[in-house]
């Protein structure tokens, strides 16, 4: 795991400066405080900060080059078949050099070109660097667990891990782009291509850009479309395929020089992780965040009953409210790009205890995307049933649905699942707020007219695929390919990498994904149970008490309660205050209006608040930025 960016002037040819180059490698040294590198190759320049996971010795510097020195790479993230694919390499008389997973990138490009991203297991961000050609490849990994950014200035490419070697290389004043805040306060991420910062933009799970001749091009390398099985698995051959492919999974996922470890809630996601892990070794360290037992949502005495089933060693850390107030603006610094998820705050602390500890730590996203773990999938799987009844039925029961008070997560879901278009009725689920109320709140002409569409662009290189697919896997798809890499593995990526915690997620292993994907919709939710066969394997594997405990969301009811008390306080003001920097942008009247509904109760706000508190905090933690287009 580490930090890698890079400059390239692909049009005039003029040397790169390595002074910018090393000011760019420096903003990232919390992604790898072990080592850093650079190379140059005229137009070319590659910085790169180390976090050192495997092939400790200093054979595993970056950049790194194959002996001719033609081939040169630059690579955050870890590469889980390296081994076999170093084997495969060898029998074509490949010869290697080091113990690292980055050498086998070197030399699979030798071999297969561009091809070797697909073959590539593992979590990734790189830049392969083809001297011969003078052609740069930079990459993003299938599941978009790894984060790249890039900006395009005067025929010059800007990449890096995170946004702020991008900026320092362009060495501009930062603008929001409106279009890519209207997405972010409509789904409390922005989609890629976008990001806030006008004209720096992120590469899409699966997706490369490439330079060659002075022609850039970007598109989707990992264009896998899950098509069903011939004959359907029964449940009991799913389940034991599922268990072996997550036994393979953790395995692999273990592979580390340096010690692992595993963040863990009181749910059957983390205890079905530790109990695998358990099977490679005994006594592993766990890490859980807790809020006090008043809160029927702490998972502190969950987490430590399967800690102690599993004999892990289980390390705590205890949040109250003052906590989050005072964290929050340092966390969305951390972030570069907002994310409006309460599971942010416990997630940094949870992040930073660990680090204390290991290097490396497991965690259990993916299922719920995987399976449909959340209420909303069984809206899309059942929804079909809701647009077949006649509309004389539909309608009254709409209506009474629309009177009841604080109940706007029920009316956006009864809305969306009559959207008759299927990419339309997937926006609108993803959506936090009715059409048309985000757009209310931006100044006059600010936004461009059809801004609330523009999420449907971002998703079209995807439409084929989930045009193949029944309704809920291809809301799966959606998920897997958009929602979950720019929104949970974003945020676990920047609140990890600022502790210097390698954080890896065994459930996105390729071939579980891959496999689960083929799946019919009854293997995932069932006569209204969720995550079907996720739970049978749980079931099969782990105490029934584990299994049973309710879902409790990572502290969303907890932090969503300290941001209702704190709307009582200094947050408040931020949302009263005319001169609050979201108002360069935003209509005051509109804001307010959305906050006194929420205050008298009429409505529950609580998701676009927070989402505004989170704008202005991440405009606070730089210099005041304009919108795109106004002068600097």
């Amino acid at each position: 795991m580490c930090g890698i960016c890079g400059i390239f002037n692909y049009r005039d040819n003029q040397p790169v400066d390595g002074d910018v180059v090393f000011r760019m490698t420096q903003t990232m040294v919390h992604r790898g405080p072990d080592d850093d590198g650079s190379h140059f190759s005229g137009s070319l320049g590659l910085g790169f900060r180390r976090l050192s996971i495997i092939d400790l010795s200093p054979a595993g510097h970056q950049p790194m080059s194959d002996p001719e020195r033609r081939t040169w790479v630059v690579f955050n993230g870890e590469i889980y078949n390296f081994r076999e694919l170093r084997k495969e390499l060898e029998s074509h008389g490949r010869e290697f050099r080091t113990q690292s997973d980055t050498e086998v990138i070197v030399q699979g490009y030798n071999q297969w070109g561009d091809g070797v991203l697909g073959r590539l297991n593992g979590m990734f961000g790189l830049a392969i660097w083809d001297e011969p050609r003078r052609r740069l490849l930079v990459a993003r990994d299938a599941m978009g667990i790894k984060p790249v950014y890039y900006a395009l200035r005067n025929g010059t490419l800007f990449f890096g891990s995170e946004v702020r070697p991008v900026l320092e290389g362009l060495g501009e004043r930062r603008r929001v782009d409106p279009i890519a805040l209207s997405m972010f306060l409509g789904y409390r991420y922005t989609p890629s291509p976008l990001t806030l910062f006008s004209g720096v933009r992120k590469l899409a799970a699966g997706e490369k850009l490439t330079i060659a001749d002075g022609a850039v091009e970007t598109a989707r390398w990992y264009r896998f479309v899950p098509e069903p099985f011939s004959r359907a698995p029964s449940p009991g051959e799913a389940r034991e395929t599922l268990l072996d492919l997550y036994k393979r999974a953790v395995k692999r996922h273990l592979i580390s020089d340096v010690p692992v470890g595993l963040l863990l809630s009181g749910g059957m996601d983390s205890g079905l992780l530790l109990g695998l892990m358990n099977l490679c070794g005994p006594s592993w360290p766990t890490f859980t965040v807790g809020y006090g037992h008043s809160f029927k949502d702490d998972e502190l005495a969950d987490a430590a009953a399967t800690a102690r089933h599993y004999s892990a060693r289980n390390a705590t850390v205890l949040l109250d409210r003052q906590a989050f107030e005072t964290a929050l603006p340092k966390i969305v610094d951390v972030l570069e790009e907002p994310v409006a998820s309460s599971s942010i705050v416990p997630m940094y602390f949870v992040c930073q205890r660990a680090r204390q500890d290991v290097k490396v730590a497991l965690i259990g996203q993916g299922p719920d995307e995987l399976f449909g773990g959340y209420s909303r999938h069984l809206g899309v799987r059942y929804g079909s049933h809701w647009r077949r009844m006649p509309r004389w039925l539909r309608s009254p029961l709409a209506g009474i649905v629309n009177a009841l008070p604080r109940q706007e997560a029920l009316k956006r879901a009864m809305y969306s699942l009559g959207v008759e278009d299927r990419l339309r009725r997937y926006q609108q689920i993803f959506s936090i707020q009715p059409p048309g109320v985000i757009g209310s709140l931006f100044r006059p002409d600010l936004l461009p007219p059809g801004s609330d569409e523009k999420v449907l662009e971002c998703w079209a290189d995807l439409v084929a695929a989930i045009d193949q697919q029944d309704e809920l896997n291809g809301f799966h798809l959606l998920e897997l390919r958009s929602a979950l890499p720019d929104e949970l593995l974003m945020y676990g990526d920047k609140l990890s990498m600022a502790h210097s915690l390698e954080v890896r997620v065994p459930y996105l292993d390729r071939e579980v994904v891959e496999y689960v994907q083929r799946l019919g919709a009854r293997f995932k939710v069932r006569n209204g149970s969720r995550k079907w066969l996720h739970r049978r394997v749980c079931r099969q594997f782990l105490p029934r008490t584990i299994v049973q405990r309710k879902k409790r969301g990572f502290a969303v009811n907890v932090v969503d309660d300290w941001f209702h008390d704190a709307l009582r306080g200094r947050i408040k003001g931020y949302l009263l205050d005319d001169r609050s920097l979201m108002y360069e942008f935003l209509r005051p009247d509109m804001v307010h209006r959305l906050l006194n509904e929420h205050v008298s109760k009429q409505q529950d706000n609580h998701k676009v608040l927070f989402s505004l508190v989170v704008f202005e905090q991440w405009l606070r933690s730089g210099e005041t930025p304009v919108p795109a287009g106004q002068p600097g």
